[in-house]
């Protein structure tokens, strides 16, 4: 296990790096002068001159990254551009939102998707499967910001149950803050649910044809212990796999979501320092979401060696 565990680690830290480079020659070759989208048409030379100076533009490329590495590695983000305020002291906030977001549209999808999931396999061929199969089918082809569009004139709109966007602050309460987030949590939450509803419908059709499932049926063993003693405990192994995925992943879909419901987290942030070319922001943001994405697919693997030894024997031998 501890071979297994290094090999892994050595691989996080590998693929990190190459996020970093890919993250940094992204951002420099992009066409534009950050010195001169910060100052103006109207700015001297004298003026860009000394702005390219100051955010490190007139070094080499080179040199620009392993200062910026060095800094990350010392837990130094750097300053904004923009705002003139440490990087670090600007997610706080916004982890406050999108972290939680991210938390309820995981617990709506999983809800949502077991029990379908359920349904579809154990009425296999039948209007429920079709029904599964169909909603699966829309949730696939529909980005979660039109699901999130649609849900504001629903529910905002049409019926004004809920708020069309905004975060009140979790000063203001748990119950405003957490229904604020409420709508943008499930526009997230659809999309996995129906990717997650699938895979459980395909899982457990295929516990479900295993030899041991018509030995316990045949011992005289009720359906519904053979279905949740047997068959869904086994199925939930490939299951448990993708749900790891879909936590990261609805951190990474956030940024659209949170820009349709004006919710000031990450995905907000990223955005805003795209358009104003706050390149060190930009740059910090996408290390930390792709970083994020690697860490639990690194928390999956450990997780599925821990709960089917079958991929660590195989990494091993």
């Amino acid at each position: 296990m501890l071979a297994f565990l290094s090999r892994r680690l050595i691989q996080f830290a590998a693929t990190l790096f190459a996020a970093s480079l890919v993250v940094f020659l992204a951002l420099e070759v992009l066409p534009g002068d950050a010195a001169q989208i910060l100052l103006g048409t109207q700015a001297t030379p004298e003026t860009l001159a000394a702005m390219r100076e100051q955010l490190g533009l007139d070094q080499a490329a080179l040199s620009r990254y392993f200062d910026w590495i060095g800094g990350l590695l010392v837990g130094d983000l750097g300053v904004s551009h923009i705002y003139g305020v440490p990087v670090a002291d600007m997610l706080g906030p916004r982890l406050a939102i999108s972290v939680p977001l991210a938390v309820i549209a995981f617990a709506l999808s999983t809800a949502i998707a077991l029990p379908l999931g359920l349904i579809a396999a154990t009425r296999h061929g039948g209007p429920s499967d079709w029904a599964v199969i169909g909603f699966a089918q829309i949730g696939l082809a529909v980005p979660n910001f039109w699901f999130g569009i649609l849900l504001i004139l629903l529910f905002a709109v049409h019926w004004g149950l809920f708020a069309s966007g905004g975060f009140p602050g979790w000063e203001a309460g748990l119950g405003p803050a957490l229904k604020s987030l409420l709508l943008p949590a499930l526009a997230l939450a659809l999309s996995e649910a129906a990717i997650l509803a699938r895979v459980v419908r395909s899982a457990l059709l295929e516990t479900l044809g295993q030899d041991y499932i018509r030995t316990a049926r045949a011992k005289g063993l009720s359906g519904r212990r053979v279905l949740f003693a047997h068959a869904l405990r086994n199925a939930m192994i490939p299951v448990s796999t993708i749900l790891g995925l879909q936590f990261a992943f609805l951190v990474m879909g956030a940024v659209i979501v949170e820009n349709v419901f004006y919710l000031p987290g990450l995905g907000r942030l990223l955005l805003q320092a795209i358009f104003q070319r706050d390149l060190i922001v930009v740059r910090d943001l996408v290390l930390l979401l792709s970083g994020f994405v690697i860490l639990v697919n690194l928390l999956v693997d450990l997780g599925y060696a821990a709960i089917d030894p079958r991929p660590r024997a195989t990494m091993l031998g």
